[in-house]
């Protein structure tokens, strides 16, 4: 009975990923906003009633999506991190997100993309989109620790609302001063702005290939916060 048991979980987490992979070529083709439970269901010759045993909504299958495609991108950036000179880690992250969303662009701009009507993504997927934000951190505590990063003088602390907003950052990140903090969220928000530039081709003309450019702003980051 139970060999029974895990045959069926087995069978039914494979076509889990099979709805999945339907539903990720059809990101690339029409979009999040129209994706649609009835095509992947007719794109794997299913019974929509069939596929509804899975997700029981489009949001349901969004989600999914959306869960898959951080820890997807988490995972890539944690395998950056070597724990060695930290701006060369710093860099090396830099470059593996970068890596993934120029070979996930569908999944990017579901993750990093416009709003998509009508969706509001749950509780679960906040731990999933906080793997690279925490991996920063991580990177930077480590460094303040080992006395290879050193506040910047033109960094001025947080007053006001703005010291109120970091206050969630000092409970994550405990010991980083809070001037730190700040360009930290500047340099994550930094490198996904920089990507969505160059993904949905605004460096054409200018900065287009981004190699070289991207790199000597993982470097010039690096030195904003401090990291030596």
């Amino acid at each position: 009975m139970n060999a029974g048991r895990t045959a069926r979980e087995r069978a039914r987490a494979e076509l889990t990923e099979e709805i999945k992979t339907a539903a990720r070529q059809q990101l690339a083709t029409v979009g999040a906003e129209a994706l649609s439970l009835r095509a992947v269901s007719r794109e794997l010759g299913m019974v929509s009633s069939a596929l509804y045993r899975y997700f029981a909504s489009r949001d349901e299958l969004l989600t999914a999506l959306i869960i898959d495609a951080y820890d997807a991108l988490g995972t890539a950036a944690e395998g950056a991190a070597t724990g060695g000179d930290p701006v060369d880690e710093w860099i090396a992250i830099y470059a593996a997100v970068r890596e993934w969303a120029r070979a996930h662009p569908q999944e990017y701009a579901l993750i990093y993309g416009s709003p998509i009507s009508g969706y509001q993504a749950p509780q679960t997927t906040v731990q999933p989109a906080s793997r690279v934000p925490l991996l920063l951190l991580d990177l930077l505590q480590r460094a303040h620790a080992a006395g290879q990063l050193t506040p910047p003088a033109d960094a001025p602390a947080p007053t006001g609302a703005l010291a109120q907003q970091t206050e969630i950052l000092v409970a994550l990140a405990p010991g980083l001063p809070p001037a730190v903090l700040v360009r930290a969220i500047i340099a994550w928000t930094q490198l996904f702005g920089m990507i969505s530039f160059e993904l949905f081709g605004q460096l054409v003309g200018s900065m287009d290939p981004a190699d070289e450019f991207f790199t000597s702003a993982s470097r010039q980051m690096a030195a904003f916060l401090g990291l030596s």
